[in-house]
Parts: C-alpha cells; structure tokens; sequence
C-alpha cells in the first residue's frame, strides 16, 4: 500500500508543474498582444501628427498665413506617459514617439514629404498639443508645442 501513495504525489506535482507551464505562457501571450496594441497605438499617434503638419504646411504654403491647430491626442497610451516630437536634418522632416517623458533619439520615425524647418516636442501629461505653423522669408517652420494648462 505505501507503494500507491508517492504515484499520487508524482501525477499532483506533475499537474502542478504543466498548470504553471500553461499559466505562465498565457500571461506572456497576454502581455505580447498588449505591448503590440500599445506600440500600435503610438504609430497612430505619430500618423496622425504627421498628417495634421502635412496640412497645416500645406495651408500654409498656398495662403501664406500663419496657423494653429490643438490636435486631439489621447492623454496615455496603455496607462503610460508618451512624448511625440518633430524636426528636421537632412534626410526630411519627421515625426516620432516613445514612451516616458524623455526624448530618445533611436525612435522609428515617419516622415512628412514637405521641406520645412520643424522642431519641438509634446509630453502627454502636460496639457494639449498644438501645432503651430508659420511663414516667413519663403521658410516655412512648424513648431510642436504643449499648451501646459493644469
């Protein structure tokens, strides 16, 4: 009879061990779908930047006037802080993002087919974007701002 009873604990701890196997693959399938809709997220941001500047320099460049426009973005992305910056060098200008309140260099960025002199970033938690677009001398430039309302 005591022969029975180490079977039973061998097939209970086996149990246990496949059940942490399952467990712990699906909180990592779980977070993988989360970490890509929250990077998704971000793109749409940048999209949606880039978009608003492609419109505002291209009102800009047929009026010659000045222009601001709020954009609507959301104040977290995944319960997370996010920046979104703009500027230029000599591949084109571009809009990127990440995550937190420091600006990395190293983010993918998109670029916007206008040359234009931009600059400027936007931490989520400090107010509403704003885009400014001026023209002056032939230059276009587009600034990114934070209206920095509390």
């Amino acid at each position: 009879m005591p022969s029975i009873i180490p079977g039973y604990v061998y097939t209970l701890f086996a149990a246990l061990v496949v059940g942490a196997i399952i467990v712990s693959a699906c909180t990592l399938v779980t977070m993988n779908v989360k970490n890509e809709a929250t990077e998704q997220q971000l793109t749409n941001i940048d999209q949606a930047v880039a978009t608003q500047s492609l419109q505002l320099i291209t009102r800009t460049a047929e009026d010659s006037q000045n222009f601001t426009q709020f954009l609507d973005l959301p104040p977290s992305v995944g319960n997370q802080m996010y920046w979104v910056c703009i500027g230029n060098d000599s591949s084109g200008t571009w809009v990127s993002s990440g995550f937190g309140s420091t600006v990395s260099s190293n983010q993918p960025k998109i670029y916007i087919p206008a040359e234009v002199t931009a600059s400027g970033v936007f931490v989520s938690s400090y107010g509403s974007p704003c885009l400014e677009c001026c023209s002056a001398n032939q230059t276009v430039s587009l600034t990114l701002s934070g209206d920095y309302q509390i």
